[in-house]
């Protein structure tokens, strides 16, 4: 066991395990964030999608011990009052069937509209082809990252954050 301090949704975290603890396992069995799922465990399906400094990880593959200062976000740190355009784009579309996999999709789907705010169908299923779900839900998935493309453009800076 070694002691780690974690930045996660703003938050520090001191947690006491062993340093090749994937990352998944501290935040859902440490922390209680249980908004990340464990799917495949091996990086391929994308239901543990989080982000380090920004930037999309499997987090079933990350060890704790290789977090350091970097800034995690999970879904839960997204928006306090679930009102990201995402998250808003979701629920107007009932985008999820089981739900299992939608925290991944979401937080991959917002790597993709930061970086490319207008996507295309081909933008979109590129950058979401590492994100598996089981219930087939694409053409809702797409659909929702298009309308929360638009809710963007429409929501003044403020809003949608996590303050």
């Amino acid at each position: 066991m070694k002691s780690f301090v974690l930045h996660i949704n703003g938050e520090k975290h001191k947690v006491d395990v062993d340093p090749d603890t994937p990352l998944l396992w501290v935040l859902r069995d440490t922390i209680g964030l249980v908004g990340t799922k464990y799917g495949c465990g091996v990086g391929q399906c994308g239901a543990c999608t989080v982000h380090v400094d920004g930037v999309p990880g499997r987090s079933c593959l990350l060890p704790v011990s290789t977090v350091g200062q970097r800034k995690v976000t999970t879904i839960e740190g997204l928006d306090r009052h679930t009102q990201h355009p995402l998250q808003q784009a979701w629920q107007e579309l009932d985008v999820p069937q089981c739900g299992y996999c939608q925290a991944g999709q979401i937080m991959s789907a917002v790597a993709l509209l930061k970086s490319n705010p207008h996507p295309n169908d081909a933008d979109i299923d590129t950058a979401m082809a590492g994100n598996l779900c089981r219930c087939a839900t694409y053409l809702r998935i797409r659909a929702g990252i298009h309308r929360a493309a638009e809710i963007s453009l429409t929501t003044p800076k403020s809003a949608g954050s996590k303050k």
